[in-house]
């Protein structure tokens, strides 16, 4: 059986959805690029996108609601400097896309030091293979996708008679890219893309409360087994009866650990954009100018690393065609790196690292993560929980935010309890951790050997476009964290 090398199948996947229904061929890309360049350029790209998209949801055991859609289109992008000329089509023929390269043409940028080099033929990018490139909405029927929903409010009704309410989503995505560089690079994907989302409400006494959970992943959606279901499920409920007992959170500062997995957020948000390229080029982030220096205790390493197969944030190839890499932002504490585009890798002096993203063909690159964690050190998560004399232990979060500038940070926490002398004695509602991004890593005291990733569920936002990442961490303990509270 002879094999073919898969960046040239995903190429021929790509030309035949994209290029071919519409008359296009490589000489029309070529011919594109070539108008770009007649005008002085640092860089172009031509970037071709076709999405489906499927998403089914279920309340009050009834599916209520059920959407189907299909995108596609192309962006056209120049580069001078660090300026951008941006124009998008929807219309795959070969009169818009030539109007589009005509119209960035006109970002020609005179005095410019060089231009784009051109490679003499077309060449693919490297190859890998994180992910199948099947299309995970056929792989399932319709009425198996509803009976899969229907299994979860089952389940979930199951677990507790206190269970009053069962909300449960799928979604899945068969998204195809194609990329041609100014350079000669030509890359191409095909992203798989599927998840589940449960939502229960128990009710007790009059008080009601919410549990969520769920995940996903770059696969199809034979992989929601009834056992992963349940562990969906399972999570859901006790957050649920959990939140039932809590009681007000204290407030003040206080030793916080943070449990593994999702708590990762965290550190996406507060650490992790901070170290996005084109923040510290224009100086606005709390990390930028300190390459080499400490920004963290010993033993914290974080990493951004989207060669991980059949993650939620992993790509084959970025949305410049670069493949992804597995970058070290901070190693033992010491900041050894950025997340770059070319753009900013140029402006910069440095190398992309496989982290250009974008929302859309009708959206820019920028810098982004991919799935972004801390390594696990060499201590016992209960010990680590055991050491808290008074202070909270935070297993889940909700939503957060964070000023670049600043590095400050603002995260609710939707399933925490209250620790003192190493007893979790009751869950508690309303914790608000806030604090410094830098300053809160410098405060790591110990490092779990438990570190995981998160079930499959993030998505990031940043400028306005939202892209698909994974985060994760090991259980932590940080000292001096300050808790907002209710009580």
């Amino acid at each position: 059986m002879i094999s073919r090398e898969p960046t040239l199948v995903r190429l021929a996947i790509a030309q035949a959805q994209l290029l071919e229904p519409y008359g296009l061929s490589e000489s029309t890309l070529a011919r594109a690029l070539a108008t770009i360049r007649e005008h002085r350029v640092d860089d172009a790209d031509l970037y071709f996108q076709g999405t489906r998209h499927e998403g089914w949801s279920l309340e009050e055991g009834i599916v209520k609601a059920g959407s189907f859609s299909i995108s596609q289109g192309v962006g056209v992008r120049a580069v001078a400097g660090e300026k951008t000329a941006f124009a998008y089509s929807d219309d795959l023929s070969e009169a818009a896309l030539m109007d589009a390269a005509r119209t960035v043409r006109s970002i020609a940028a005179a005095g410019q030091q060089r231009r784009v080099r051109v490679g003499p033929t077309p060449r693919p990018a490297r190859s890998r293979t994180l992910y199948a490139a099947a299309d995970p909405i056929a792989t399932l029927d319709s009425a198996a996708k509803v009976a899969l929903l229907e299994r979860v409010e089952r389940m979930a009704r199951a677990r507790d008679p206190r269970v009053v309410q069962v909300m449960a989503s799928l979604a899945a995505e068969h998204d195809v890219v194609l990329i041609a560089r100014a350079d000669g690079t030509r890359a191409a994907d095909v992203r798989p893309l599927v998840r589940v989302g449960v939502t229960v409400i128990a009710e007790q006494g009059g008080r009601r409360e919410v549990g969520t959970s769920g995940g996903g992943g770059r696969f199809g959606l034979g992989y929601f087994s009834d056992e992963v279901l349940a562990v969906y499920v399972e999570q859901a409920v006790r957050a649920a009866l959990t939140n039932l007992e809590a009681r007000p959170a204290p407030a003040g500062e206080m030793t916080v650990v943070l449990g593994p997995g999702w708590p990762g957020v965290l550190l996406h948000e507060a650490v992790g954009h901070g170290l996005e390229g084109d923040f510290n080029r224009k100086g606005s982030s709390a990390f930028a100018g300190r390459i080499g220096q400490r920004v963290a205790a010993r033993g914290v390493t974080v990493l951004d690393d989207g060669t991980i197969a059949d993650r939620r944030g992993s790509l084959n190839v970025d949305d410049e065609g670069q493949p992804t890499q597995r970058n070290v932002l901070i190693e033992d504490g010491i900041l050894r790196g950025y997340l770059h585009d070319s753009l900013n890798a140029r402006l910069m002096g440095g190398r992309s690292t496989g982290s250009a993203r974008r929302e859309s063909y009708a959206h820019v690159p920028m810098p982004r993560m991919t799935n972004t964690f801390m390594l696990g050190g060499d201590r016992d998560p209960a010990e680590i929980v055991a050491s808290i004399g008074r202070g909270l232990y935070a297993t889940n979060f909700g939503g957060g935010q964070v000023d670049i500038t600043s590095g400050k940070f603002v995260f609710s926490a939707s399933e925490a309890f209250w620790v003192e002398k190493g007893k979790i004695l009751y869950p508690v509602k309303g914790a608000t951790l806030i604090g410094h991004g830098p300053g809160a890593l410098t405060r790591v005291s110990m490092i779990g050997r438990d570190m995981a990733l998160d079930a499959g569920v993030g998505v990031c936002g940043k400028e306005g476009q939202s892209v698909p990442v994974g985060v994760g961490q090991p259980t932590l303990r940080i000292e001096r964290l300050t808790v907002g509270g209710t009580a």
